[in-house]
């Protein structure tokens, strides 16, 4: 689980910062995705190859 109080951002420079474009909004959540689906794919590839020498 992420710790969500480790940013160290003072308050002032959060309430003044101009809001993420939406444009931004969809290229971090795409980001974000693609390395959730390659830590799934790498569990799995784990989890195949595990199983394939357990048989043997």
């Amino acid at each position: 689980m992420k710790n969500n109080y480790s940013n160290v951002a003072q308050l002032k420079d959060l309430m003044t910062a101009p809001p993420m474009t939406a444009a931004r909004h969809a290229e971090v959540l795409r980001k974000r995705i693609a390395q959730r689906r390659m830590l799934e794919e790498v569990r799995e590839l784990k989890r195949a190859s595990g199983t394939l020498f357990d048989k043997g």
